[in-house]
């Protein structure tokens, strides 16, 4: 069977039947929760019949002892075993062996948490597909993220403005249970208002930031090309504790976008393109407009090869003064 899509798995297990294997890959071990909570609502194990662990912390020799014996007073038994990317070689090697010849009254259900890792498990792979369900769960993109979000939101009764929408994805980032549990603070936050329309303010104050505070007012500065305020910024940040690299990973993810979308504008992609190619929010198209009046491609280049310099240097703490060297970034940028 091929590899499912986290979607197409879900619409399957609708149908109320479940196979005797499944091997969720990919990052986003949210989705993968919840599929296992669905398989088990199927399946209806008693604790007897249902066994749950880290497959690198499991008694691997009773796990397939357990899964090689027919379930106690029941018609079916379910075992989980989460992030088996960390199995050593025999007990990686025994599942291999169970995989060819699973016991039909037994769901077996893997988790493999490191995609990079997995393109090398080609035994893995097409045992369990052959044996059963292999589904990915690939962590979201960003449209996907937003959309989401905006059915969490809906959910909970509640509606949003895009821009707060994107800054709460852009602040909490793809971890969806994080997502989750900022979505339901924001859920108590309005409780007691009569408008339940969620705006970047009241992200804002949730996340810990007032709207002077916004995380992302460095970010917004550069991006506007504005630099006496950047630099301002960046002696606000220092001066209220901020760690120097931490400030230097604030400047760079927006100076390494503003490089991807000069360079695709000045290639002559359009603007949607230039858009799904870069990652972008949809409300970032500001920026695909604003391309021609970012600094050149030469300016990008010295700029990227000062922000290495400067990283280098704090993580071996011989940055003689952290102010000088973050503007003088902002300096070789906007010069």
């Amino acid at each position: 069977m091929p590899k499912l899509t986290a979607e197409k798995l879900t619409a399957a297990l609708e149908k109320g039947t479940v196979s005797p294997v499944y091997l969720l890959t990919g990052e986003d071990t949210y989705r993968k929760q919840l599929i296992i909570r669905r398989i088990r609502q199927i399946i209806q194990p008693d604790d007897f019949n249902f066994y749950e662990s880290e497959a690198d912390k499991a008694d691997f020799a009773e796990v397939l002892a357990m899964a090689n014996t027919a379930p106690v007073f029941s018609s079916a038994r379910m075992l989980v075993l989460t992030g088996i990317e960390k199995l050593r070689k025999e007990p990686k090697e025994a599942l291999l062996r169970y995989l060819e010849n699973p016991l039909p009254t037994t769901t077996l259900v893997l988790t493999h948490n490191d995609t990079k890792k997995f393109k090398t498990e080609k035994n893995l792979a097409a045992l369990s597909a052959e044996a059963g369900t292999v589904a990915d769960f690939a962590e979201l993109k960003r449209d996907e993220l937003t959309l989401w979000a905006r059915e969490k939101l809906r959910e909970k009764g509640l509606t949003a403005h895009f821009e707060a929408v994107d800054l709460l994805c852009e602040s909490v980032g793809s971890e969806l249970l994080a997502l989750e549990n900022e979505i339901e603070k924001l859920s108590l936050y309005v409780a007691e208002r009569s408008d339940k329309t969620i705006s970047t303010e009241d992200v804002l104050a949730c996340i810990g930031f007032s709207k002077e505070e916004n995380p992302f007012e460095l970010s917004n500065a550069i991006t506007s090309c504005a630099k006496a305020r950047a630099i301002k910024l960046v002696d606000k940040l220092l001066d209220d504790g901020e760690e120097p690299v931490a400030v230097l990973a604030k400047m760079t993810y927006p100076i390494e976008k503003m490089a991807r979308i000069k360079r695709m504008s000045e290639a002559g992609m359009a603007s949607g393109e230039i858009l799904r190619a870069a990652g972008l929010f949809p409300w970032e198209s500001r920026l695909v407009s604003a391309a021609r009046n970012f600094p050149s491609q030469k300016q990008f280049l010295a700029t990227l090869n000062r922000i290495i310099e400067a990283d280098a240097s704090f993580k071996s703490s011989q940055a003689s003064d952290p102010k000088i060297m973050l503007k003088g970034i902002l300096m070789t940028l906007f010069r």
